[in-house]
């Protein structure tokens, strides 16, 4: 049959049931693992100090807790551990990886809602921290799930290679700081109100957003003993993720309400921020958003059925509504 030739009726059948069930599978697999996640941080949050810890305060856990334990996708910590799981590695280590990933995630979240950076009131449907609490509580909630982070990481619980742990860390310092996620906070906020090319907004967002993304998706690989070839695909593929996480995140600021989102929609408009959709427009923006999708395939094919989970997670973050 020529490629010219239109694809029978039974194929496309077969197909579109294919992508049904892959897309079934994923949502399974992301709720899964998004409970694992929130049970591991409730451990990981309890009131008993661990080790060197002399006392934990109870307002500053309450607040870390507030921040940490409010539901969400998890998509981060999923990535990491279905890269993992798809490269063949499945062990108790990994979700703690993944945990440690959360609490950057999260104390992000709580400072990027501060009055001083995007002032929101609204965090997944619930008060931000700084609001629950106040603002001196939700810089050190923050600081805190950091630098528990590193300390999750640290510990043969998750990976007994001390070099593994190393790399783990060493990935998520840099990932995280000047160079990735807080440096591009900074670009962000000097991006208010003044014009910014098509590169720069592309590398603010790399380093805001697409750090953590990239990071899951490479020590999932890490995590799995992986060779350095698969290692760099698997972080190619999260460079990817996380363009088309910001794209799909700036096109639902404009086209999302407040009660879909959970957060305060339009901020990026009010506070005239530079983004993608400002330049594209939002037909052109769903249109690279879907090039990124087959970006995102092309990148996992060699893995076969392997990836279906992941191929699924990669449209459901370029397409989602909320």
């Amino acid at each position: 049959m020529s490629s010219s030739q239109p694809v029978p009726p039974s194929a496309q059948k077969s197909t579109e049931s294919k992508d049904q069930d892959m897309q079934e599978r994923f949502l399974i697999k992301l709720g899964q693992d998004a409970q694992a996640v929130e049970a591991m941080l409730e451990g990981l949050l309890a009131p008993t100090p661990r080790q060197s810890e002399l006392l934990r305060p109870d307002t500053l856990l309450a607040a870390m807790r507030h921040g940490a334990l409010n539901g969400g996708k998890r998509i981060r910590p999923f990535l990491m551990m279905e890269v993992a799981r798809m490269l063949g590695q499945d062990h108790s280590g990994v979700l703690r990886a993944a945990c440690a990933l959360e609490c950057v995630h999260c104390y992000s979240l709580i400072h990027d809602d501060l009055p001083a950076m995007d002032d929101d009131d609204l965090r997944r449907g619930q008060p931000t921290v700084h609001i629950a609490f106040d603002d001196a509580t939700a810089i050190l909630a923050g600081d805190s799930l950091l630098t528990m982070a590193f300390d999750i990481l640290a510990d043969e619980a998750t990976h007994p290679d001390a070099q593994v742990r190393a790399e783990l860390v060493l990935g998520l310092a840099q990932n995280a700081g000047i160079g990735g996620m807080a440096g591009g906070q900074s670009l962000d906020i000097l991006s208010e109100g003044r014009d910014r090319s098509e590169e720069e907004i592309k590398q603010m967002q790399a380093m805001k957003t697409g750090a953590l993304l990239r990071y899951a998706c490479e020590a999932g690989a890490i995590l799995a003993g992986s060779t350095p070839e698969i290692r760099q695909k698997m972080a190619h593929f999260g460079r990817i993720i996380g363009l088309a996480f910001q794209l799909a995140d700036d096109l639902l600021d404009v086209t999302a309400t407040s009660e879909q989102l959970g957060k305060t929609a339009g901020k990026d408009l009010d506070t005239q921020k530079a983004t993608l959709v400002s330049l594209y427009g939002i037909g052109e923006t769903r249109q690279k958003l879907a090039q990124l999708i087959k970006e995102a395939e092309d990148e996992l094919a060699p893995f076969g059925d392997k990836a279906d989970i992941l191929i699924a997670a990669s449209r459901f973050i370029a397409q989602r509504e909320h």
